[in-house]
């Protein structure tokens, strides 16, 4: 029960501090072993608190965001109020899919592409960032390339529909539709037809 008390009692004062300096050696203190559980689940627990401690440094956060692999800390991070952090977690190839898919939809441009460049992120996230007007070129360069790789793991079927929703989306570039106009499955090939021909 003590240990329990003063385990909430540490908690409470990392995700209250105002001491930067506290909490930025906090973010570098490694862990212990994960064959000691307990000490181990508790150092993921506080690190937790001084994830979500606004007065951790920016640099440690984004620190914290790129180098761990533990989903209660990345949860935390993923609602940071700085979008460089948020970026951090969705560039995270630790992250969870369903974390990477909800950053997916964040409201920075930035997050979005890293979360849907991220290659945990699942089929459904990648075609309707396919299909989002909001997603830039160069994240649909990547989209639109996925399943053409020679030793490409990438589901056939999965990958040629977003391949299509790539060449009919309005900001697809000039060098990425004639890519797809060459691709070897016929209904990809036609909608980058049909989008070149409506540019003219």
């Amino acid at each position: 029960m003590a240990e329990t008390e003063s385990l909430s009692a540490e908690y409470e004062f990392l995700r209250h501090t105002e001491d930067a300096a506290e909490l930025s050696k906090r973010c570098h203190t490694p862990l212990p072993d994960a064959s000691d559980a307990a000490a181990f689940s508790r150092a993921t627990a506080l690190l937790e608190a001084v994830a979500g401690n606004m007065h951790t440094p920016l640099e440690d956060r984004i620190f914290l965001a790129q180098t761990m692999p533990y989903p209660n800390i990345l949860v935390k991070l993923s609602t940071d109020p700085e979008a460089s952090v948020r970026e951090a977690v969705a560039a995270n190839t630790d992250s969870k899919d369903w974390l990477v898919g909800r950053l997916t939809k964040d409201s920075d441009d930035n997050v979005r592409a890293k979360a849907l460049m991220n290659p945990v992120t699942t089929w459904r996230m990648r075609m309707e960032g396919a299909q989002d007007s909001r997603t830039p070129a160069s994240v649909l360069a990547h989209l639109g390339a996925l399943g053409t790789e020679e030793d490409s793991k990438s589901p056939a079927v999965l990958a040629a529909m977003v391949r299509r929703a790539v060449a009919q989306n309005p900001n697809v570039d000039d060098e990425t539709l004639r890519v797809l106009v060459a691709d070897n499955v016929p209904d990809v090939a036609v909608a980058a037809r049909e989008t070149q021909q409506a540019r003219g």
